[in-house]
């Protein structure tokens, strides 16, 4: 069986990255993820999957309260690769280990100058290394 690629980034929560009870915003969470995504893709050298991978779901479990100056790590892992479709599982841990959130994040392809969803290309497949789900 394959193994999915994944990536990580590491940020402190910063002051904008906070509400008014002083701990992470909701939106926080999914910007940090996003890093991490785009962290994944650069280094499958796949700088196309982002203008053509709109999001279609995204669940987000929230655990552990993040606090201003704390250090984070936000890893994804490719976890379900479909025709068209492509899921990211997430985590984001405290800089304990402690994890603070974790969900997935669902793309479809959507190619530029279409309006819905299309095969994966090729080299897509090949860049993440796994085979597609029937």
């Amino acid at each position: 069986m394959n193994r999915f690629p994944e990536a990580c980034v590491e940020r402190t929560v910063e002051w904008v990255d906070t509400d008014a009870s002083g701990h992470q915003h909701n939106s926080a969470i999914l910007r940090w993820v996003e890093a991490a995504e785009a962290e994944l893709f650069r280094s499958l050298e796949l700088p196309d999957y982002f203008p053509s991978a709109p999001r279609v779901q995204q669940v987000i479990n929230y655990k552990a309260k993040l606090w201003f100056g704390q250090r984070i790590t936000a890893t994804v892992k490719i976890s379900a690769l479909g025709r068209s479709s492509l899921t990211l599982a997430f985590e984001v841990t405290s800089d304990g280990g402690e994890v603070a959130a974790y969900g997935t994040v669902t793309t479809v392809h959507v190619p530029q100058g279409t309006t819905s969803a299309q095969p994966w290309p090729d080299h897509l497949i090949r860049a993440v290394g796994a085979r597609q789900e029937s």
